[in-house]
């Protein structure tokens, strides 16, 4: 394989993998955008669409699991607001920080004990089980094509709802004028329940449809989590646009890394690390860009805090 087509295939799986990044912080964008709330457990509601969808899959298939596990996910995002958040919201965006993170952990440890420790057999299903087509000598599944319609779908229907429709400039106004939005004759709570529970919904579709693809266990929520607030904080805070170009831009990152393989041996003999060190000096001789790649996305949020702390399209700095 030559340069160049390793590295059209690293766009091209760095584009799959950072659409599935979108999807799974296009719903936290859009909670954070409408509401405020920095939600902690949003990954743990993508890992609850994975199980859903596996648990309804068994006895009706994939397609109507689709559809009921991000509406059974977006229920109890609704609940979760109506409920847990509501109530702690009178004592400040800490104490929501705090609501979501443990219920992280709650979520984790109920989908531990129904479904228990081990991944379950969740598997693509058979109707898209076939090469789309063949590029450079490997079989692209019909699958990740349709992965790839469905975030763009999500990204176009979510913006044009918050953009163009009234419904969306009455959610946008909301939250930066909830009295106003009030005496007009609008249910604010009963807005931001719906809107929670719409961003809930959306991580459970990323959830549907990455979790027979990356593996459902109780541990995809926490790899997969931070990943999340790194997309949306370089991509900016709120900023639908910024978390698309920031979920690509890291999946093709992650990608190139991995396939390029680049070793630092030069670099760090260069500074005076002999190649025959041992211990520490050894491991960074040996050290290569795919051995970094999963810490790739966490030194580009380092950075934009430094840079621009609102990252790339905030209105906000973090």
């Amino acid at each position: 394989m030559t340069a160049l087509e390793v590295l059209l295939f690293s766009l091209f799986n760095g584009i799959l993998y950072g659409l599935l990044l979108f999807m799974l912080s296009s719903g936290l964008t859009l909670i954070f955008s409408m509401m405020g709330i920095l939600n902690f457990a949003h990954a743990s509601f993508f890992m609850l669409g994975a199980y859903f969808a596996y648990q309804i899959s068994k006895y009706v298939g994939f397609w109507p699991a689709l559809i009921f596990a991000p509406l059974i996910v977006g229920v109890v995002g609704a609940l979760i607001e109506r409920y847990g958040l509501r109530p702690v919201h009178k004592f400040g965006h800490v104490a929501e920080l705090l609501l979501t993170f443990g219920l992280a952990f709650v979520i984790e440890e109920v989908v531990q004990m129904i479904w228990g420790k081990a991944p379950v057999p969740y598997e693509i299903p058979q109707s898209l089980k076939f090469p789309a087509f063949n590029w450079l000598g490997l079989d692209y599944s019909a699958y990740r094509v349709f992965m790839v319609l469905i975030s763009v779908a999500i990204f176009v229907g979510l913006y044009a709802f918050i953009k163009r429709t009234r419904v969306g400039l009455i959610i946008q106004a909301a939250l930066s004028h909830p009295g106003i939005v009030g005496t007009l004759g609008h249910n604010v709570p009963r807005i931001f329940m719906l809107v929670f529970g719409f961003g809930s919904g959306l991580a459970g579709i990323a959830g549907v449809l990455g979790g027979n693809a990356l593996g459902t266990e109780p541990a995809m929520a926490i790899q997969l989590g931070t990943i999340v607030f790194v997309v949306i904080v370089v991509g900016g805070l709120g900023s639908l646009g910024g978390a698309l170009i920031a979920s690509i831009f890291i999946g093709i990152l992650t990608n190139i890394a991995v396939s390029y393989d680049i070793s630092f041996r030069g670099f760090f003999m260069a500074l005076g690390v002999s190649k025959d060190a041992v211990g520490v000096g050894s491991d960074l001789v040996n050290m290569t860009s795919a051995g970094i790649s999963p810490i790739l996305p966490y030194l580009l949020l380092v950075l934009m805090l430094i840079v621009r702390p609102r990252g790339l399209f905030g209105k906000r700095d973090v």
